[in-house]
């Protein structure tokens, strides 16, 4: 189409029709970029520029040649002809008004910065660096300083970058949109880092939008605030090339794995009740977390969220680490300084649904773009969140990128990827009716599988050191099973059905735990199919559930016992370890996100005995491989005592490789002690007692068996040996040959 003035008017055949000046000054145009800046035209080089404040305009050749002043059309909008003048050439903008002059570089004079490949790739949906294309990016480009804007709004009429840079005027800075893949870019000349910006949209309808966060920003503002910040993420200076290569090695199935799960906001508070930053974090959480021996952190979701009350479960900001405790640069040198305590860090991510708060995701450019626009596949009814459209390559294409990014820009270990079974079936917490099956009547999700599969296939390939784990609480067969073999491809699953059963059986009464013996058993039967992570999680200590010191049954004394019984059974049983924050000093009550955990409780002995038991449950976890180097194998695990219901014990042996020393695990789950308790042994001699739940320095009566017991060559429980064991209250202990 033609915008300049037709040939009646040939000595104007440069100036823009009346009619798209209109349009360009009420940001109404679709293609900026073919009014403004520089064209060609028969006469010479028309250049045009929307400068809503400047009352005079002109442009200054770089060449050192004449300035060419601009006419005023009126709205803020100059044109004027470089007479003469063919192709573009540099010039730059010099503005005047009643209060002063300023020159700068035009946006519009200034080629595209993004390609076509990565049209191709993002249509294609295997973009795997998009973030390195998309968002706001601070670069030298064609000389100038600047940043480059882009954002995915295919539906959109115009979409504008606005900031503290240009008045938040939609009419500064209409982008360019690519047609191939509905991507709209600026390069904006001047923006440095820290410019605080959203983007403009009118959506295809007409309808001027609410601002929108960028899907990509890399910073946000501090709610209540919302606005994204211009930021770097590829320039910190890393220091933690030796623990990623040790991570890298070897099978993460048979490696040690015990977890700390934490909030970050509520693990400590500083004075007020204000956060903590990530470097005050640094210095208080690592080292806490590293001396009570655990291999991993893992932080519920740190991606910016609007919402404290969501603890990042509702995240908006999917590539900006929550400003709450500092900027993305103390978030990384955060995880920095975690590698060097020898602490993975394992992220909780987010992609199986978002908030519809009006700054999101949610109707983007004016329409359904990453939520499914079927409510019955694009709506959550649980959280009254939105789903995303799995099935569209540029949604799933943006969510395996922010996956890749967590590993790549901020070296984290691990994605534990929340609400999984939510993804993978069409009726989930759906009635009848609500729901929208496959053509053969199937109610699992494939988009999400897929998208599922296609992650864990990604995340394993460029990063051989990191770890994926869901959150999965059905019975979908193959979560951690490889992708070859039809599986998810996860490298691990946590087992819910050990976590609710064993807690329920915890809750009981010594005398009625007989007749729910199977709950501590049951578990059993299944503990291979999958790669477990055991986990008492968050979860389990909020809305109304009570700490785990809470669920334990008993008087203070015996909920003591039983919980300190419960983590060596845990710790002893197969399957990696994942416990909540304050529940390693039997934190009394439930936690709440507002404040911090009840630190003055480890002045009681009582609930620093517990505290030290953690420590020492972590060190045998690590250094004795029967306890972990087989958590996934069945050939691990020999039961021993299996179905003692009447006395309430049980009894079993943990192996790691042939040369390894196994373990014997013992418990005894009533306040009765069983004295001269015969069970069988892998082998006779000398057993010591490397760790009793009952010793006094944990907060028990001391009851013990003096530090070892001796097993005689006679057979019982199918094995070659057998000791007597004195098994103290409500105790776990475990064994070990003297010679280990």
């Amino acid at each position: 189409m033609n915008h300049v003035r037709g040939t009646q008017d040939a000595g104007a055949e440069w100036r823009v029709d009346a009619k798209t000046a209109q349009a360009i000054v009420a940001a109404r145009w679709q293609d900026p970029f073919a009014v403004l800046g520089p064209h060609e035209t028969p006469q010479g080089t028309a250049i045009r520029a929307l400068v809503p404040d400047a009352e005079a305009l002109s442009a200054i050749p770089k060449d050192g040649s004449a300035e060419i002043p601009l006419t005023p059309r009126g709205g803020g909008l100059f044109e004027g002809l470089a007479a003469g003048r063919e192709g573009r050439f540099r010039y730059s903008l010099r503005a005047a008004n009643a209060e002063g002059s300023w020159e700068f570089i035009d946006p519009y004079a200034l080629a595209p910065v993004l390609g076509a490949m990565d049209d191709y790739l993002l249509v294609e949906g295997t973009h795997r660096l998009l973030y390195e294309r998309l968002g706001a990016h601070p670069m030298l480009f064609d000389g100038f300083d600047g940043v480059h804007f882009a954002v995915w709004a295919p539906h959109a009429q115009r979409v504008s970058v606005v900031g503290d840079f240009n008045g938040w005027d939609g009419r500064r800075c209409q982008m360019r949109k690519r047609i191939d893949s509905g991507v709209w870019e600026i390069f904006a000349p001047g923006v440095r880092e820290e410019a605080v910006y959203k983007y403009e949209i009118i959506s295809r309808d007409g309808r001027l939008l609410p601002l929108k966060a960028d899907p990509l920003g890399f910073a946000a503002e501090l709610r209540p605030s919302t606005a994204s910040i211009v930021a770097r993420t590829d320039r910190f200076a890393w220091t933690d090339a030796d623990f990623r290569a040790r991570c890298a090695k070897g099978d993460f199935r048979r490696k040690p794995m015990a977890i700390y799960e934490v909030h970050l906001g509520s693990w400590k508070r500083g004075e007020a009740g204000r956060f903590l930053t990530y470097d005050e974090l640094a210095d208080e959480l690592i080292p806490y977390a590293a001396d009570l021996g655990f291999t991993h952190l893992e932080l519920l979701p740190i991606s910016e969220h609007p919402l404290d009350e969501s603890w990042g479960y509702q995240p908006i900001g999917l590539f900006a680490p929550t400003r709450r405790f500092g900027d993305p640069a103390g978030f990384a040198r955060f995880i920095d300084r975690a590698h060097a305590a020898g602490l993975g860090v394992i992220l909780d991510w987010v992609p199986a649904h978002f908030p519809t708060d009006i700054h999101g995701l949610a109707a983007f450019d004016g329409e359904p773009l990453y939520e499914h626009g079927d409510p019955r596949r694009g709506f959550h009814p649980d959280w009254n969140t939105a789903i995303y459209d799995f099935g569209r390559r540029e949604v799933t294409n943006f969510l395996t990128a922010n996956a890749l990014f967590w590993l790549d820009r901020y070296h984290t270990d691990g994605l534990r990827v929340d609400a999984v079974a939510s993804m993978l079936y069409l009726d989930y917490s759906r009635q009848p009716g609500e729901w929208a099956p496959n053509p053969d009547g199937g109610n699992d999700n494939r988009d999400a599988v897929a998208f599922l599969r296609s992650v864990n296939e990604l995340a394993y390939a460029t990063d051989p050191g990191a770890v994926t784990i869901a959150e999965e609480s059905t019975a979908w067969d193959g979560v951690s099973r490889p992708t070859s073999a039809g599986g998810l491809g996860f490298g691990f699953k946590w087992n819910m059905g050990f976590m609710h059963d064993t807690l329920d059986y915890m809750a009981l009464d010594p005398v009625h735990r007989k007749w729910h013996h199977d709950k501590l058993t049951f578990g059993l039967l299944y503990a291979f199919s999958e790669n477990f992570v055991l986990p008492l999680s968050h979860d389990e200590v909020v809305h109304g559930k009570g700490s785990l010191l809470q669920k334990m049954s008993g008087d203070d004394w015996q909920k003591f016992a039983n919980l300190r019984a419960y983590y060596a059974y845990m710790w002893a049983h197969p399957g990696k370890k994942l416990l909540f924050m304050g529940q390693e000093f039997a934190q009394r009550r439930e936690w709440c996100a507002d404040r911090g955990l009840d630190w003055s409780l480890l002045e009681a002995p009582i609930h620093k005995g517990v505290q030290d038991l953690i420590r020492d449950l972590n060190k045998l976890h690590r250094t004795m491989p029967a306890l972990h180097a087989r958590d996934c194998e069945a050939e691990g695990f020999r039961w021993i005592v299996s179905e003692d219901r009447d006395q309430s014990v049980v009894v079993f042996a943990r192996f790691g490789a042939e040369r390894d020393a196994p373990v014997v695990m013992a418990t005894n789950f009533t306040p009765e002690p069983r004295l001269r308790y015969k069970i069988g042994l892998p082998r006779p001699g000398t057993w010591r007692e490397i760790l009793n739940t009952d010793a006094s320095p944990y907060g028990g009566s001391g009851m013990g068996n003096f530090g070892a017991v001796i097993a005689s060559s006679e057979p019982s429980h199918g094995l070659p040996a057998s000791a007597e064991l004195t098994l103290p209250p409500l105790a776990s202990l475990y064994f070990t040959p003297s010679d280990a």
